[in-house]
């Protein structure tokens, strides 16, 4: 860290950790939990958990299963995987430096590019893309619990008629099993960080093992013989339409991950080092997800053999409704409270913790850490996500575009850190609004970088609502690869004075 000041305090251990807050820094922008951490002890195994945590939930099964079934063989998914996932790899490890170098959260780290003020656009894209998401994933989880009360009680069915016992869309039924699954996330979010470790680098392994065993009993009583690796129907794709679809598989991976990718540094900040990072990532992403992928197919495959496909003959890849129709009840309850509590696991790595850190960045003297978890919960719910979720075309219009807008924020953050700044943070000029800041810029934003989001993301969002199917697959390299170039070139290019202000002079620009 440069430019290191005298610490007037240590803020106390809070929900994300004790962070060093110093001379100078300004209230607006300060608080105990967007403060440079004082210790980062994570290792390469907790980070390794978070992957698995991350990987291994519903949305994960149905993910990839769906990567099986796009018409190719076997190997071909097996290379749009092993690309895909060494591309995630790659950019979460772009990603993780600056927040584990500075070890303050994304929110901070945008400030560098966006300036000290400008960086509440990115946190309010990012903030409001989780609150939806964490309020589906949430629904999702909760369909478990509805269906594992009517495997015990059949006479709770009538409950989960939504037009007979339903407020707003939702069941009596459902409306337990969501607020249910939204206490325990909350309760396990609310004890802090250091509780959420421990929570992922145990659900982690937890999960696997319980999976394994799902799996295991899935092949032994469908056959091995009738395990096959591939699962798609009709006759196998060739020439230019396999190397189209591979392409675009390993397109759907990447963007896949685009919000855990961009969400990475609020985790990246506690690492030990970056060697551990990396560590981590490399177990959590290439190894765990391709040995996750065979085990999707063996329990997809062998399930098509136990219980049969859906009504118009595709394989289920659901794996709630896989163990629901499991015979033997004790598998079928295991296997329903594991998808929970893996859904639990990544929905608050992926949707919790960092609109919480978002919001207490638009209000640091207001909104804590855990307040602004509080806001991104309780939004989940006044967005009725069983309804977005259930009409394709809102899901679509709403977080489809939010989405979008992801790949300029990480085009950005890269154009920035790694070939503007050349991987140099002044960490106390991010707690500043005195205009001699590095980041003060223009009034305390960039307009470079507001530019540079508002083009990549208008252009991005353009092809999803007007492009086809096979073009949004790569919304989020489209916007991240105007943002990046636009960025660059205006840093390079537009006169200092329209940047900074008059009084300001360019900083040194490789």
């Amino acid at each position: 860290m440069t430019g290191v000041l005298t610490a007037d305090a240590i803020a106390p251990a809070s929900g994300p950790g004790a962070g060093v807050i110093k001379s100078g820094y300004d209230p607006a922008l300060t608080n105990g939990d967007l403060a440079p951490l004082r210790t980062q002890t994570w290792t390469g195994y907790n980070f390794f958990a978070f992957w698995m945590s991350d990987v291994h939930s519903v949305g994960g099964y149905v993910f990839a299963g769906s990567l099986f079934a796009l018409g190719l063989s076997a190997w071909q998914v097996l290379l749009a995987l092993v690309v895909g996932i060494a591309a995630v790899y790659w950019l979460c490890n772009l990603v993780a430096r600056p927040s584990q170098q500075a070890g303050v959260p994304y929110p901070v780290t945008a400030r560098i590019a966006f300036g000290v003020r400008g960086a509440n656009l990115p946190a309010v894209i990012r903030g409001l893309i989780a609150v939806a998401w964490y309020g589906i994933q949430t629904y999702l989880a909760s369909a478990a619990f509805v269906l594992l009360a009517i495997k015990f009680d059949p006479s709770l069915s009538r409950y989960g008629n939504a037009d007979d016992y339903g407020f707003l869309g939702l069941s009596l039924l459902g409306w337990a099993g969501f607020l249910l699954m939204w206490a325990l996330q909350a309760a396990v979010f609310w004890n802090g960080m250091e509780a959420i470790r421990r929570f992922i680098d145990f659900c982690g392994p937890a999960v696997y093992a319980v999976m394994l065993a799902l799996a295991l009993y899935l092949v032994v009583a469908a056959g091995w013989q009738n395990v096959h690796f591939d699962l798609a129907s009709g006759p196998p794709k060739t020439g230019f339409a396999a190397a189209a679809t591979i392409v675009s598989a390993i397109a759907l991976v990447i963007s896949y991950f685009s919000g855990p990718m961009l969400n990475f540094g609020d985790f990246a900040r506690y690492g030990r080092s970056f060697d551990e990072v990396k560590r981590g990532n490399f177990l959590g992403l290439p190894l765990n997800f391709l040995f996750f992928a065979v085990l999707v197919v063996c329990t997809v495959s062998a399930g098509t053999t136990v219980i049969g496909r859906d009504a118009d003959g595709t394989a289920i890849t659901d794996p709630v409704l896989i163990v629901d129709k499991i015979d033997n009840t004790t598998a079928a309850v295991l296997g329903v409270l594991t998808f929970a509590i893996a859904t639990i696991g990544i929905n608050i790595v992926a949707n919790f913790v960092s609109p919480a850190f978002d919001f207490s960045n638009l209000a640091p003297t207001r909104i804590s850490w855990r307040a602004g978890g509080m806001i991104a919960a309780v939004g989940s719910i006044l967005i009725t996500p069983w309804n977005l979720y259930n009409n394709p075309g809102t899901i679509h219009d709403t977080l489809d575009t939010l989405g979008a807008v992801i790949g300029p924020l990480f085009g950005i953050l890269i154009a920035d850190f790694y070939f503007v700044r050349r991987r140099t943070i002044e960490v106390d000029d991010l707690f500043t609004l005195s205009p001699a800041g590095a980041y003060f810029y223009r009034g305390g934003i960039n307009p470079v970088a507001v530019a540079a989001t508002a083009v990549g993301a208008a252009l991005a969002i353009a092809v999803v609502i007007w492009g086809s199917t096979y073009l949004a697959s790569f919304t989020w390299f489209l916007g991240a690869g105007i943002g990046f170039v636009l960025y660059l070139l205006g840093m390079r290019s537009v006169p200092a004075h329209v940047i900074y202000g008059r009084s300001r002079s360019a900083p040194s620009v490789q």
